[in-house]
């Protein structure tokens, strides 16, 4: 069976990164004896540079860059712009490969962006595919925290054509099937965790009692709220802070470490590759999640990394990322913007017990060897 796999925004572990949703379902397919292709962006959206193959090593599927243009903000014109491209030029490249290697199967197609929803749309009926939209984030309504509601009806009917175009609809959190729900699709949608491979040794947890030694991993941009964790970090003496990643807010956050006189204990090491990352993520006790609701994320990438690193997670994000905390003994939450609070909890959290909590739960309910396996068989049922 031939299986396309589409998605424009993961790091590549051809770059120096941790395999991440879209990498681990093509090696699921693969290794389910399906001929993959997976598709997916020239430009990184997380470093936004052109993506820098380090590896040459083979995988046990087909890896076809697509040309897009560069963006800088995350929320911007020229970013939906380039998406619209990126679109385009998928179904310029995906006809031509079809012509010459065979149409798919199915095709898996990762929302947002809605661009390449429309693109999907089209290659599945001039194929007679299978089409499955995997629901990573909600949107257009995250914009909503940005914009009126009223000004978003073109992209939401964009994304009802596309859900109402599916023949299957996953979802990384449970809270996006409410949506697809509200859209009107009436099929299956089933949750599948982003998921984590977790194979190889246990992490290394640090002892050194109660020194709490906090970790951030992401983009440095408007839906993180680093200012708080600093704050509260300021309250907490011998408290550290390492941060992985960059972005637009790298200025004003450097700037309040500044002002409060934390540069001894606030590190910014910009942008680390998986092995560094494991490397920071080792030294540390905690992990933090500072995101509000209005994100509408469900369970961030941030889970997987802190729960397969063993770190406690601390986060200010409610529903479902707060109910696997609880039921997993993970972590704690504190209240979205308020230091006061993230300090309260930091002080009262047995970051030990947590931390082995966190771990036990990516063995449990984050592994990604299991989550996709079980991906690949829904997937199959359908075609």
């Amino acid at each position: 069976m031939r299986i396309w796999i589409e998605n424009p925004f993961d790091n590549l572990p051809l770059e120096g990164f941790r395999p991440q949703r879209y990498w681990l379902m093509a090696e699921a397919f693969s290794k389910a004896g399906c001929d993959v292709v997976l598709w997916t962006a020239d430009f990184n959206h997380t470093t936004k540079g052109k993506r820098v193959l380090r590896e040459q090593k083979a995988q046990p599927f087909a890896l076809r860059l697509v040309e897009e243009p560069a963006y800088g903000g995350n929320v911007s014109l020229c970013r939906m712009y380039a998406h619209w491209r990126y679109a385009r030029n998928w179904r310029r490249e995906a006809e031509a490969f079809a012509e010459e290697h065979g149409a798919p199967d199915a095709i898996i197609v990762s929302t947002p962006p809605l661009s390449t929803g429309c693109t999907a749309r089209r290659l599945a009926a001039r194929f007679g595919a299978k089409l499955v939209f995997d629901v990573m984030d909600a949107w257009p309504e995250t914009f909503e925290r940005i914009v009126p509601r009223w000004m978003l009806w073109p992209l939401r009917n964009i994304a009802r054509a596309n859900y109402l175009g599916a023949d299957l609809i996953t979802v990384v959190a449970d809270r996006y099937a409410g949506l697809v729900r509200e859209y009107g699709y009436t099929g299956k949608v089933e949750r599948h965790y982003h998921g984590i491979d977790i194979s190889g040794a246990p992490p290394r947890i640090v002892s050194d009692g109660a020194r709490l030694r906090l970790a951030y991993v992401g983009n440095l941009g408007r839906t993180y709220d680093l200012a708080t964790v600093v704050r509260a970090l300021a309250e907490i003496p011998d408290a550290t802070l390492d941060v992985a990643g960059k972005g637009d807010g790298e200025a004003r956050l450097r700037a309040l470490v500044s002002e409060l006189k934390l540069e001894n204990r606030v590190t910014l090491h910009g942008y680390l590759d998986g092995r560094e990352m494991v490397e920071m993520l080792a030294g540390c006790n905690v992990g933090v999640v500072p995101m509000d609701d209005s994100s509408c994320v469900g369970v961030p990438y941030k889970f997987c990394d802190y729960a397969k690193a063993g770190v406690a997670i601390v986060s200010s994000l409610g529903g479902e990322s707060a109910a696997l905390l609880a039921k997993h003994g993970a972590g704690a939450v504190y209240r979205h913007g308020d230091h006061a609070s993230l300090a309260r909890v930091l002080r009262s959290l047995d970051a030990a017990k947590a931390g082995a909590n966190a771990r036990r739960m990516a063995e449990t309910t984050l592994d990604s060897s299991v989550i996709y396996a079980a991906y690949v068989q829904s997937v199959l049922n359908i075609a």
